[in-house]
């Protein structure tokens, strides 16, 4: 199924008229594609990796088209999903400090749904914080609060 991927993803890109070396593996069910635009990073990622993250369900979705199956696909740019990560365990880090010293709720907004489950999944087991997403729609956004 590896081979199959890469090569969906190369026609994929070769359909868009950009240039990208692509690797696959797979761990544990997860596909993981690799994604080598040489400058065009940028481009792929999109913002707030929204186009990454367009390219993940589309492969997801194409390769349940092929198979028959539900088959779980990670898309990657060099190593931005981990700057990624890091970045926004940094920032839950700081509003969880700001709501230990101050006891008031810190409110972070303008988080994709993806970004938002990173950080109730990274502060999900601090005894002494709690995270709860709040509003709907385009309007939702993340409450990180000291337990009473």
């Amino acid at each position: 199924m590896e081979e199959e991927l890469k090569k969906l993803t190369g026609e994929l890109f070769e359909l868009l008229g950009i240039e990208a070396k692509i690797t696959v593996s797979e761990k544990d069910g997860v596909y993981q594609v690799d994604i080598d635009p040489k400058d065009q990073a940028g481009l792929i990622i999109g913002h707030k990796g929204e186009t990454l993250g367009a390219i993940e369900m589309f492969l997801a979705m194409a390769m349940k088209k092929k198979k028959g199956e539900w088959v779980s696909v990670v898309a990657n740019v060099g190593d931005w999903k981990e700057k990624q990560e890091d970045y926004l365990k940094t920032i839950a880090d700081q509003a969880a400090s700001r709501a230990r010293e101050t006891r008031e709720p810190q409110p972070l907004y303008n988080l994709t749904p993806s970004q938002r489950r990173t950080i109730h999944l990274y502060l999900g087991d601090s005894n002494d914080i709690e995270t709860e997403s709040q509003g709907e729609g385009l309007e939702r956004y993340l409450v990180i609060r000291a337990k009473a």
